[in-house]
């Protein structure tokens, strides 16, 4: 299993094109034909969860207790993943960071397909962005149970490679909404730099969704980034995701634009991870649905 996916990931590089940064090329995933239509829909339920590779962390202590798992397998990774997948079932779109594509410490299972396939979504997506061989297939996923109309990946700008950002499409081609799954750098020079970069992505369009662990609030996020000006609403700051066990900082973020009715928001209590996960359901525009 482990050859045949080194060497399809292989095949996708030398296949890719780099273009101001950005990989256009069709990672790891199920197909883009996979999925219900997207036209008789005008609510979506949205979820974007850090499952740190399927390793269960309840404490500060098991940082460094359970830190072998972050390079050797066990078997508890498959039960918390069952249960992370029992969560994900009742979502429509799903964004995950530190997900394991396949290597030595994740029984050579691609975590993003496993997802899938345990919640019932017929089309997944993962973008390699440290591919450390064996050891670790570092990766952001994006699960949907709609069938998008496109998908593209980008490496996002730092100092320390590593970082990416998945952009999905769906609905009409001239008016689309747009979903961004991402999982920024620590330092905030590298935050800026990455959502800079991010803000030039989304030049133009009008319904745009941004997820992820964005290790940062959403104050500075709105008001002391390249973000400012855009126009995005969020939870409230203190939405509070990590650590897990006892949340005291919001680093995980569903960004709508004012376009996109919130119909409900909030930190899931569901401690798998060291962070929450952050739900978020969304109306689309008036008639938007019915026009495509």
């Amino acid at each position: 299993m482990y050859r045949e996916l080194r060497s399809r990931i292989d095949s996708l590089r030398r296949s890719a094109r780099s273009d101001s940064g950005a990989t256009k090329v069709r990672g790891l995933c199920s197909g883009l034909d996979c999925g219900a239509a997207f036209n008789s829909r005008q609510h979506i339920r949205l979820l974007t969860f850090n499952i740190q590779v399927g390793i269960s962390t309840s404490s500060y202590k098991h940082y460094l207790t359970r830190s072998w798992q972050h390079f050797l397998p066990h078997k508890a990774r498959t039960e918390n993943l069952n249960k992370i997948a029992m969560l994900l079932q009742h979502y429509d779109a799903v964004a995950l960071q530190e997900v394991d594509g396949g290597s030595l410490r994740s029984g050579f299972v691609n975590q993003v397909q496993y997802l899938a396939e345990a919640g019932g979504f017929p089309f997944w997506y993962q973008q390699l962005n440290r591919d450390l061989g064996r050891v670790a297939q570092h990766s952001n996923g994006f699960l949907s149970r709609l069938r998008p109309l496109s998908v593209e990946e980008y490496r996002l700008p730092g100092l320390i490679p590593g970082r990416g950002a998945i952009v999905i499409k769906y609905g009409k081609e001239d008016d689309p909404l747009v979903l961004v799954v991402m999982h920024l750098s620590l330092s905030l020079k590298a935050q800026n730099k990455q959502l800079g970069f991010i803000r030039e992505l989304l030049s133009g369009y009008r319904h745009v969704v941004l997820m992820g662990d964005m290790n940062t609030h959403a104050e500075q996020l709105l008001e002391n980034s390249p973000l400012k000006g855009m126009g995005l609403v969020s939870l409230p700051d203190a939405a509070h995701s990590f650590p897990s066990w006892r949340p005291g900082k919001a680093l995980d973020h569903i960004l709508v634009s004012a376009s996109l009715e919130v119909l409900k928001a909030g930190v899931v209590m569901y401690p798998v991870s060291d962070h929450l996960p952050i739900g978020l359901d969304i109306a689309l525009p008036c008639g938007y649905g019915d026009e495509l």
